[in-house]
């Protein structure tokens, strides 16, 4: 397949799409009206220390978001990564990633002199994450800032501790713990401070107070440059749609402080069972995720605390929030702690409908986009009839040959957010390439594909144009990039959650093209939203 995402001989067909958007009566409902989105991970963005931050480049695009029409930015989670390096894998539900802090930031605030990092060897190739960089380096020249920062701000620090009492202390003392233990598993530690005995708690408290105090500064000045980020997207009209993982990481704060959340061994704090997915035509052996899987009868009998404190801070972060895997709220596939294979495990009751009853009863109707993707039940449908909330169709999914798939362009509701592919699925351009001739030759055929116009564009094309209220298109696919490109291949580690895109990427003529395909149908920002 020759490429055929050619920007320089682009040209904008001689049509005003505003006369084919009538004016519309505003309404309050958030999904009510058509929109679009862009899916970019914060570490995606460029920059020239390694990783993509929430400084200035973040603000340039979200200004190229503004000039495409677009709604909405889609991220990845942000917290802290551990082990693979996965933002679904992190050691806080609530904390933010200290890689994404920014440091020409932290310069301008007087934080940290310039020799002190633009010369530290934090990436090998500016179009991937190098982590194992990261994890050596990044902490060291933090520490910097922090040595100057606290007594300058230690007033500002200590209200934004308050503020965030609920998880800030136990998630500083636990990263101050792994550092102390050489990073070793919570479940290893000495078994008063693994049993968080008092005693215990105290004592590393005051032994490791510079510590804990630096991983609450990193928190600190995180959110301080998240919330200027946020400012600017408002500004701009820009809503941000965050990304909640269902399950915790075992290696976590989260576990360690709620461990009675948890199906865990009360000795040991080893998991009973763990999560993952059944055997399915894709995978013989099923999917063994490893995360623990949630006591739910304890949650309920504490009217879902925890859970309703997650969905509370998290909108703190975000405009919108995708929930990930909600199949597993109605059931869930648990595996005995030990094997090896996914394929041994048993389907349990989840929470259903009580726990989304109570948060709405806690929290008010909530901006939720659910990831109802994979085999649905009966049960499944019927909860997400209840919840009301729209799920996910990925048009990759819909076009097995002559399939009548829900995920069709014809078949896709209007209660629908539309996915060219996630950060799951190959590029549409990989995905193109990979079709057999009988599959390629129906997508061509369907979605009347042709190299002039861009096979990538085609597919973009076909996502804008169902009935679903929103379209979400990964930057990748804007770019007709290929699997060097992709986000994520579930199942493996050590290549994932990497690329990066250039400075350059961001010009104005694929900005040019985003508006128009945008405004042809129906789908531009146009006017400040209300909510």
């Amino acid at each position: 397949m020759d490429k055929i995402n050619d920007l320089e001989n682009f040209s904008i067909v001689e049509v005003d799409p505003d006369k084919l958007d009538d004016e519309r009566e505003e309404i309050d409902d958030r999904y009510q009206r058509r929109g679009s989105c862009i899916i970019l991970p914060i570490f995606s963005l460029p920059s020239n220390y390694g990783i993509g931050t929430v400084g200035k480049e973040a603000y340039k695009f979200i200004e190229f978001l503004a000039e495409s029409e677009q709604r909405y930015w889609q991220i990845l989670p942000i917290g802290p990564t551990t082990y693979g390096d996965s933002p679904y894998q992190s050691y806080s539900s609530f904390a933010g990633n200290p890689y994404l802090i920014d440091l020409e930031l932290l310069e301008e605030d007087g934080l940290l002199e310039k020799e002190e990092f633009e010369n530290v060897h934090f990436s090998d190739d500016p179009s991937y994450v190098n982590y194992s960089l990261l994890y050596l380096y990044r902490l060291k020249v933090l520490k910097l800032a922090y040595n100057r920062a606290w007594s300058r701000y230690l007033k500002e620090i200590e209200e934004f501790r308050d503020k965030n009492a609920y998880w800030i202390e136990d998630y500083a003392l636990y990263m101050a713990l792994k550092e102390y233990f050489l990073d070793i598993s919570w479940t290893e530690w000495p078994e008063d401070i693994k049993l968080r005995k008092k005693e215990a708690l105290e004592r590393y408290s005051a032994e490791l107070k510079d510590e804990v105090n630096f991983f609450v500064f990193l928190q600190y000045i995180f959110f301080k440059q998240w919330d200027k980020l946020r400012d600017i997207a408002k500004k701009h009209h820009i809503d941000i749609i965050g990304d909640i993982p269902i399950y915790i990481a075992m290696d976590s704060a989260d576990a360690w402080a709620n461990s009675e959340i948890l199906l865990l061994d009360e000795k040991t704090k080893n998991p009973i069972e763990v999560g993952g997915s059944p055997p399915d035509g894709f995978t013989e052996d099923g999917q063994l995720w490893g995360n623990p899987v949630y006591d739910w009868e304890y949650l309920k009998n504490t009217e879902y605390e925890w859970w309703i404190k997650r969905i509370e801070i998290n909108l703190r972060f975000y405009d919108i929030l995708r929930l990930d895997h909600f199949i597993g709220f109605s059931s869930f596939w648990s595996v005995p702690y030990g094997d090896e294979t996914a394929k041994y495990g048993k389907r349990r009751k989840g929470p259903g409908y009580e726990l989304f009853k109570k948060l709405k009863e806690e929290l008010g109707e909530l901006p939720i986009i659910i990831e109802d993707l994979g085999v649905l039940s009966d049960e499944v449908f019927e909860l997400k009839k209840k919840v009301g909330y729209p799920g996910m169709a990925v048009l990759q999914f819909g076009f097995a040959p002559f399939a009548n798939s829900d995920y069709i362009p014809h078949n896709i509701q209007e209660n629908t957010i539309v996915y060219t592919g996630t950060h799951d699925n190959q590029t549409t351009r990989a995905w193109l390439e990979e079709l057999d001739e009988k599959g390629f030759k129906f997508v061509k055929k369907y979605l009347n594909l042709s190299e002039e116009e861009g096979y990538n564009w085609g597919m973009i094309r076909a996502a804008m144009m169902t009935n679903a209220r929103l379209a979400v298109i990964p930057m990748q696919d804007y770019l007709n990039l290929g699997d060097e490109a992709r986000m994520n291949e579930p199942g493996t580690l050590g290549k994932n959650w990497r690329w990066r895109a250039d400075k350059s990427d961001f010009n104005q003529k694929l900005m040019e093209r985003i508006k128009y395909i945008t405004k042809l149908y129906g789908r531009a920002n146009g006017r400040p939203n209300r909510y």
